[in-house]
């Protein structure tokens, strides 16, 4: 279930690299290009009558051609804003204009989606350009980290996505302090001085359970977990049995901290920013290292090149495919007019540019006619049983 969730998010990430590099390329004449970002809880109607006052501010414009241009792509922006009756979840993103292709004709453009995680950014900008820095911040690691600030007066719990970090639930306690009362009485005061810190150490080790393991997987929903705290609450907490197995592999450091509580949580987070900059990459190097490790064993579970891991994808041989997001090569599916014989091609710019790719080496030669079937490949892992690169 996890490892489809996290196919799916890269996907999503892919498509999203793919379309601000479409949208980068877009160029118009003159202001007709708008760009819209809605966050989530924004109001469609407020927008709409955003763009009836730009419409009638626009009115104005003195140059004909642009004047149209413009009054056309906010009357599109208006027509699509009608199929919504209220903001997605995650924000709305819409980009609609002319735009000038390649040969210098105009074509007009109109994108809408919903992206895959909550966008915060709102904006409405009329250039001669598509503006995607709000979308390029979607990309930034949306891994989630939880973090324990844990000391005498209390615990913290709280999580960090992105620059996004968020309080869970935080709660105070009151634990009897040493003492130097003697007599009778001495070993009474230790042991319920232990037995109450062995009780803060059990429900914060509950609440973690709680808080970073999701019910529906029984999987935790952080990727790593920072334990922090100004005492040795933290350590015993880390190898308490209490402490759920599932969170104690995800622990991937164990801070001290001058303060307990939101404080406490801010010097936490910079006390790990190295860490938690690292576990992408670390990630990376470990799925490269077992590519490799195939390669060296020589198992034959592993293959390389666009044809040999198409192969092995349609067979349903792949548990791991990696792909290099520069790839440039396009797939283009080739149909002989005479005989009517369908051929699949892979071919990168410079073969584009050969037009004896495109005809048949059997005499007599035949044209093909061929359109493009797909355009591109670029970097998403997906889990489906061998170890493949591109």
């Amino acid at each position: 279930m996890s490892d489809g969730h996290e196919t799916d998010k890269n996907i999503e990430i892919w498509k999203i690299k793919k379309l601000i590099k479409a949208l980068e390329a877009a160029r118009g004449n003159g202001t007709s290009m708008i760009s819209l970002i809605m966050p989530p809880r924004d109001q469609i109607s407020r927008v709409t009558k955003m763009l009836g006052d730009e419409f009638g501010t626009a009115s104005n414009i003195k140059s004909r051609v642009n004047r149209q241009s413009v009054l056309g792509a906010i009357t599109s922006a208006q027509q699509r804003l009608k199929l919504y009756n209220k903001v997605p979840p995650n924000g709305l993103v819409l980009y609609t204009g002319t735009i000038v292709t390649d040969d210098g004709k105009e074509k007009k453009v109109t994108i809408d989606f919903e992206p895959f995680r909550p966008i915060n950014a709102s904006l409405y900008l009329c250039d001669n350009k598509f503006h995607t820095e709000a979308l390029s911040e979607l990309l930034e690691s949306d891994d989630k980290f939880g973090f324990i600030v844990m000391d005498g007066n209390g615990t913290l719990f709280g999580t960090l996505s992105g620059n996004t970090r968020e309080v869970l639930h935080k709660f105070t306690v009151d634990l009897p302090k040493k003492h130097g009362r003697g007599g009778q009485s001495a070993l009474r005061f230790a042991r319920l001085r232990m037995e109450k810190r062995h009780n803060y150490v059990r429900k914060t080790a509950e609440l973690a359970t709680q808080f970073y393991i999701n019910p529906a997987t029984s999987q935790p929903n952080v990727s790593g977990l920072i334990l922090a705290g100004s005492a040795d609450f933290k350590t015993e907490l880390s190898q308490s049995d209490m402490f759920d197995p599932r969170l104690q592999a995800k622990i991937l450091n164990v801070v001290d901290v001058s303060y307990g509580g939101e404080n406490g949580f801010n010097q936490a987070i910079e006390l790990s920013a190295e860490i938690l900059s690292n576990v992408k990459f670390i990630q990376e190097k470990r799925l490269i290292g077992k590519y490799f490790e195939e390669i060296s064993q020589d198992t034959g579970k592993y293959v390389f090149g666009v044809d040999d891991t198409l192969k092995a994808l349609e067979m349903g041989a792949v548990e791991t495919l990696i792909v290099w997001e520069s790839l440039d090569i396009n797939r283009y599916q080739l149909k002989n007019s005479a005989t009517g014989e369908i051929v699949i091609k892979h071919y990168n710019k410079e073969q584009e540019t050969n037009q004896d790719n495109f005809r048949d080496d059997r005499k007599p030669k035949l044209n093909w006619k061929f359109k493009i079937k797909c355009h591109c490949w670029s970097g998403l892992q997906m889990s489906t049983s061998g170890l493949v690169v591109l």
